[in-house]
């Protein structure tokens, strides 16, 4: 693609990436096969292809973004797909980015816009104001028809009928290996996660002690900034992430780290991208060290000795979170390890459309989400499951908010198939 940025403009180290970029693509419109929203839509401008062209102009021309652009843009789920089926290499990611940190500084969105997204962004990073909100939501529900915006029932709705309680693991420490010790690594607990559902990160630790991993909470580290990032919200975004760069720093300089496992992969996919947003800052090193080692769950099992054929005889339909698949590129070790310790491991037809979960997007543009989660919970059933696994809280919720076959997050199988506890989902559901 043919671009016209003048030299000053390239000066500014996002506009110059976004060049790089924009030059890349071919208008192929290969993009458009896999692209959820225009599967869904229909509209050009709401597939890759076209929001490409609504970035260029936009960005070319320094001008103040309009609402059909804006609206096209905000559509986006961020999954990805894309980039997987780009024959050309377009880092699509890198530019949506980019184009939402720009309307964020130059768009003056309507009040009730600005509001929620302001309420999100000061609440899911923050553990206990998020169980709070959830609280509140959990009183409110059986009022959520009164509600006059979509996006505040897709809120009330959304919230899950029971909070777990505090999970004393997420505090700051460290978990002695229970075999001989492998390796030292971090665990990131993150935000939202440690407000929805605890299982998950008892069950790593568990799962990685057993297997000989010295496992650290590093004290200080918190939210990835993925959700506020994915809002055009860079100062709050970089403020989370330089924050667990200084606290993982801090554990790489005494004792040493191996990895910084990640088991949400929405955080994963932000936090190997560290490297990329800290580039020009004075944390550039230490953040392009962060991302060096940091590592999804199932990338570090995959090192570690796994038992064999050890699981109950259950049926799993394996989700592939689009964070993991498409962010991550990792495609087949969630299945492999479930394969490994026993399982029967099923893909639904489409496996590369997105839940429609994408963060912050199942609550901002909930009518889209809500065709997109149908679409998922539909082939995800057909398949005749006893259990769903997924490697993504997100998209945890989302499914799980549209079927009956309970879902639990991959490592909680792989725990209770090498000695721990069945995962609660599949003790209140029978199995």
């Amino acid at each position: 693609m043919q671009t016209l940025f003048t030299p000053d403009q390239l000066e500014d180290p996002g506009t110059k990436r976004a060049n790089e970029i924009l030059r890349s693509c071919v208008h192929c419109g290969f993009c458009t096969a896999t692209c959820p929203t225009y599967q869904v839509l229909g509209d050009e401008l709401d597939s890759p292809r076209g929001r490409i062209y609504l970035i260029k102009d936009m960005l070319e021309n320094e001008r103040v973004p309009d609402e059909k652009t804006v609206q096209h843009i905000d559509r986006c789920l961020s999954c990805l797909a894309c980039m997987t089926t780009c024959p050309s290499g377009v880092h699509y990611m890198h530019l949506v980015d980019h184009a939402r940190a720009y309307i964020e500084k130059t768009y003056k969105r309507p009040l009730s816009d600005r509001a929620l997204r302001w309420i999100l962004a000061q609440i899911l990073p923050y553990p206990t104001r998020f169980r709070l909100a959830l609280l509140g939501a959990k009183i409110g529900r059986p009022f959520a028809f009164l509600m006059p915006d979509a996006r505040l029932r897709a809120m009330l709705d959304m919230a899950p009928k029971t909070i777990p309680p505090v999970s004393r693991n997420d505090d700051p420490q460290s978990f002695a290996p229970k075999a001989e010790r492998k390796k030292r690594v971090a665990l990131m607990t993150g935000c939202a996660q440690k407000a929805l559902n605890t299982d998950i990160n008892d069950a790593t630790i568990r799962l990685l002690t057993r297997l000989g991993c010295e496992v650290v909470v590093a004290k200080g580290a918190g939210c990835c900034g993925a959700l506020t990032h994915h809002m055009g919200k860079e100062d709050q975004s970089h403020a989370s992430a330089a924050a667990n760069i200084r606290a993982w720093q801090a554990e790489m300089a005494n004792g040493g780290l191996d990895a910084i496992v990640i088991n949400t992969s929405g955080c994963g996919t932000t936090v190997k991208d560290y490297g990329h947003m800290f580039r020009n800052d004075a944390l550039a090193d230490q953040a392009k060290a962060v991302s060096d080692i940091a590592m999804d769950i199932s990338e570090v099992l995959m090192q570690l000795e796994l038992p064999e054929n050890t699981a109950q005889p259950l049926r799993i339909a394996y989700h592939a979170a689009c964070s993991l698949q498409h962010g991550q590129q990792i495609k087949t070790h969630p299945k492999t390890l479930l394969k490994r310790v026993g399982f029967e491991v099923v893909e639904p037809a489409d496996s590369h459309l997105c839940c429609g979960s994408a963060g912050t997007y199942n609550l901002m543009q909930p009518e889209i989400s809500g065709q997109l989660k149908t679409r998922k919970v539909k082939t995800l059933e057909a398949k005749s499951p006893d259990v769903i696994a997924a490697g993504n809280i997100g998209c945890m919720m989302q499914i799980g908010s549209g079927t009956d076959v309970p879902i639990v997050h991959t490592v909680e199988l792989l725990d209770w198939a090498t000695g721990g506890p069945k995962p609660p989902k599949l003790q209140a559901s029978g199995l």
